[in-house]
């Protein structure tokens, strides 16, 4: 898998944004990538290096249409730390 391919998104919340002071950021993903292969394409998209990741799955909420039932779509979501006296990814500068 290409690193763009299990990077999806960023996970942008109050409580993300919060945790941004931590150095520790959060992204959605592929839900077949394994914490190796999310640190190498945090790596090798934003430049800096990866202290941990810690990965959870999320299963999809039930949600309703009239008398139809269905469920959102489940994803994973990954909380990736930086190193000590890395830079901060500046994508999440702005937010």
């Amino acid at each position: 898998m290409e690193s763009y391919d299990i990077i999806l998104r960023p996970i942008i919340s109050e409580k993300s944004t919060l945790a941004v002071s931590d150095q520790k950021y959060s992204f959605e993903v592929d839900r077949r990538a394994g914490k190796i292969e999310i640190r190498r394409a945090v790596e090798e998209v934003f430049g800096v290096k990866v202290a941990s990741v810690n990965t959870m799955n999320i299963r999809g909420k039930m949600r309703r249409r009239g008398r139809v039932f269905g469920f959102t779509p489940a994803r994973k979501k990954a909380i990736v730390t930086l190193r000590k006296g890395e830079n901060s990814i500046e994508f999440f500068d702005g937010v």
